[in-house]
């Protein structure tokens, strides 16, 4: 068996070769992963030691790793409890060193794992192995002669005797590892998957239409749709079947059926049959090979989850990670606004560093219609904060909400006031929590979803860390992938992004600080108690005055916490406590401060700072962080704006050119908001003139575009939109997908995507609620007089 260091050698060289690195990165980056080591330390502050290895292919290894010591340990596993049948030839275990997949290793292990006794061990017991032998070997025995030869007690007759050959036969072809790994294969780039809706399950399921007969390869299915067929069947809707070829082709699906049977046959030394056994074998093949497709009909089935999840939870990663380093808007007085209609529009402010200092609820849409005096109140909350920024929910009655506030801004100029509607996904499970009781005790749980909407404009990152990832509302089939792969995918995102940006340590919320490398939930409540008890840190060092706050923690996490106006003006940057020695010998020999300019650092030769602890990845990156100290990575601020008179799906005509917020990136295309209370489709074929493989490649969650609205069906709740603003919609009354954006259909019919995420089953988003808005139309007015004469018809003036 092979040694520890022999399996540590051949991990470390199997996930160099899929990363395209050398075996001495991996080994560094494990060594560095074992000894407690967080993917951002060691992605921004190990550099020399992992060759730059990036935090996206530490996440990668990570996950490999995790993989390969497991099949490593199951390997081990084997091994040894075949030596312990004294079974294990020298073949056997290089079959098994060998087998790189978990799949293949049960494959070789099948024949030696202990199972209940089954019909071919019982035939065997009863000495019925060699029949099977002699009828295989030589086809010209007559099967019922050669089968009375050996009845017995145990075997009562002829018939017995052949059944229980053929057992022997059939448990032998579904043990061959070669055959069932190359019948695996095969079926799944040759097979097919069908669905076909179950009787009478038409009606009920009528979001799967495009499913109820159909049929693609395995090797070439999306995720989304993979995941959309098995939640139907779930739900009773489809019956799923994996078959040899097209079954639609029955000619094509003899003819495949055949040559897998062939293969069967070759495996068994039956490939020649002939003679009276010759039919008898002929049947036993075709029961072998029914076992057989059964089987890897369940393994293809798992492969095919297995890839789509992968599939949905990268997808679902990309998105957080774009939504988490949306751009902020900064430390800005914003208005947050929780629209409603019946329980009234819910208002926070908060001032520039997120503390809040006024609520209200206004109500002025239906059924109370206190359009004016709402006005008057937040005209009144604007002025006496000094509000610069309105954040409106994109729950119900957004847009009847953004009406009022886009009349706010036109009665108050000299305010200069942005507004922005925001997702509001999470804002109620955030209200609710205890973490939300805590931060805003007292106040009621329906005016926290207000605050939380001002603070996420603000700081998408520092607020959105407060919330369950799985509850930001920008992954796809969230319900349909396994828990635990989910949460550590987007944890891990959560905390790469959050040591991108930097964390303010005497400002930061628990939340906040417990997703800084090395600190988590307890230690991120130890630094804000001690901070709460002391006052504001003056430097990093005093972190090792927080309890519990060791050596190991505080080398993890310094680089990432910010200490801005401190004793040590290098705690505002980037750079790591470490490396302050070779920071200064920088600034020395810039004769610069703390902000040298650009001119002063390019003079100098990265290499002369280089020494026996410092590399040159890590000189170069305190060049770059001296240049501009702080430096938030995230984009600049920009604001959408919707169409006047564009409020619903009717309202669309194909051709217009509209600003949209990019919601949600799937694997076929990308979700906008254009105002409307229903997202539209950029499908992947509409969003380049070029080849796009990846929708994440041409947008981002968050993301202001411009799109051309090329289809609009209020009925159906489809919006069909095009990032190729030079494309010609379709004329009025075109058939549906002709000039459209939804680009040619894959095989079978091109069904649209059907899952979670704020999505229905036709690859939109769900309608956000909100009726035609309730306002009072009125002339448009100067905004001196208009202000007046809302004071007056509120009886305030």
């Amino acid at each position: 068996m092979s040694t520890g260091a022999d399996a540590a050698a051949r991990i470390y060289a199997q996930i160099a070769a899929e990363l395209g690195v050398a075996p001495w990165q991996v080994r560094a980056a494990v060594e560095l992963l074992d000894s407690g080591s967080t993917v951002p330390f060691i992605a921004r502050y190990r550099k020399e030691a992992t060759g730059t290895l990036d935090d996206t292919q530490l996440r990668e290894l990570d996950e490999r790793l995790r993989y390969l010591r497991e099949l490593s340990e199951r390997r081990r596993a084997v091994l040894e409890a075949i030596e312990a049948q004294g079974k294990l030839t020298a073949e056997l275990r290089a079959a098994v060193e060998s087998a790189e997949t978990k799949s293949r290793l049960e494959d070789i292990y099948l024949p030696y794992k202990t199972k209940r006794r089954t019909k071919a061990q019982i035939a065997r017991e009863a000495g019925l192995e060699p029949l099977a032998d002699a009828l295989l070997a030589n086809p010209a025995l007559d099967p019922e002669a050669e089968a009375g030869r050996y009845v017995n007690e145990a075997v009562p007759d002829a018939a017995e005797a052949l059944a229980g050959a053929r057992a022997i036969l059939v448990e032998r072809a579904g043990q061959d590892a070669d055959l069932l790994t190359e019948a695996r294969e095969k079926l799944w780039k040759q097979g097919r998957l069908r669905s076909q809706v179950r009787a009478g399950k038409e009606a009920e399921g009528q979001k799967y239409s495009d499913y109820f007969d159909f049929s693609q390869s395995p090797s070439g299915m999306p995720s989304h749709r993979v995941l959309a067929l098995l939640r139907a069947e779930k739900e009773g809707i489809l019956e799923l079947g994996l078959a040899e070829a097209d079954p639609a082709d029955a000619e094509a699906l003899a003819a495949a059926r055949q040559r897998f049977e062939n293969s069967v046959a070759f495996r068994l030394g039956a490939a020649a049959a002939g003679g009276p056994a010759g039919a008898w074998l002929q049947q036993t093949v075709q029961l072998a090979w029914r076992r057989i497709h059964a089987k890897l009909s369940v393994d293809l089935r798992v492969r095919l989850f297995q890839d789509a999840e992968a599939e949905a939870v990268r997808v679902f990663a990309a998105n957080l990670r774009d939504v988490l380093l949306a751009a902020p808007a900064g430390n800005r007085a914003t208005l947050g606004l929780d629209p409603g209609l019946r329980t009234g529009v819910k208002v926070a402010v908060v001032d520039g560093t997120g503390k809040v200092t006024a609520t209200d609820t206004v109500y002025p849409h239906a059924p109370a219609r206190k359009w004016d005096e709402a006005l008057v109140r937040l005209a009144d909350l604007v002025k006496k904060h000094r509000v610069e920024l309105v954040a409106i929910g994109n729950g119900t009655a957004s847009r009847e909400t953004d009406k009022l506030a886009t009349e706010l801004i036109r009665l108050l100029p000299d305010a200069k006031l942005e507004k922005l509607v925001v997702s509001e996904a999470g804002a109620s499970v955030y209200s609710a929590s205890a973490l939300a009781a805590a931060e805003l005790p007292g106040m009621d749980v329906s005016l926290r979803g207000a605050v939380s909407i001002a603070r996420r404009l603000q700081d998408p990152l520092a607020e959105l860390v407060k919330i369950d990832p799985k509850s930001i509302g920008v992954g796809q089939y969230q319900h349909d992938v396994t828990a635990a792969k989910l949460d550590r995918s987007l944890d891990a995102v959560v905390e790469d992004c959050v040591n991108a940006v930097g964390v303010d340590v005497n400002t930061a919320s628990p939340a906040l600080l417990s997703r800084v490398a090395g600190v988590g939930p307890l230690l991120s409540e130890n630094i804000v108690a001690h901070r709460n008890a002391n006052g504001p840190f003056a430097s990093r060092k005093d972190l090792l005055k927080v309890p519990r706050l060791g050596a190991k923690a505080f080398e993890q996490c310094a680089g990432f916490l910010r200490i801005t106006g401190g004793s040590e003006p290098l705690d505002a940057s980037s750079v790591h406590p470490e490396s302050y020695g070779i920071a200064r010998r920088i600034l020395a020999a810039a004769k610069a401060d703390m902000t040298p300019s650009g001119a002063e650092l390019t003079g100098l030769d990265p290499a002369e700072f280089v020494d026996e602890s410092t590399g040159l990845p890590t000189v170069l990156d305190i060049l770059s962080e001296l240049r501009k100290p702080g430096r938030d990575p995230r984009p600049a601020f920009k604001t959408a704006t919707f169409s006047e008179g564009i409020e619903k799906i009717a309202d669309l005509r194909p051709g217009m050119v509209l600003d949209g917020v990019v919601t949600n990136v799937a694997a076929f295309g990308a979700f906008v908001d254009i105002g409307v209370h229903q997202d539209g489709l950029v499908h992947i074929s509409a969003m380049s003139s070029s080849f796009v493989s990846d929708p994440h490649d041409v947008v981002k969650s968050g993301q202001v575009v411009k799109v051309k609205v090329m289809e609009a069906d209020p009925e159906r709740k489809r919006i069909s939109l095009s990032l190729r603003l030079d494309d010609d919609a379709p004329a009025p009354g075109a058939a549906a997908g002709q000039g459209s954006a939804r680009g040619s259909r894959p095989q079978g019919k091109r069904p649209q995507p059907s899952g979670q995420g704020g999505r229905n089953a036709q690859g939109g988003a769900k309608p956000r609620g909100g009726t035609a808005s309730n306002a009072p139309r009125r002339p448009q007015a100067a905004p001196d007089s208009a202000m007046a004469d809302a004071l007056r018809r509120a009886g305030l003036a």
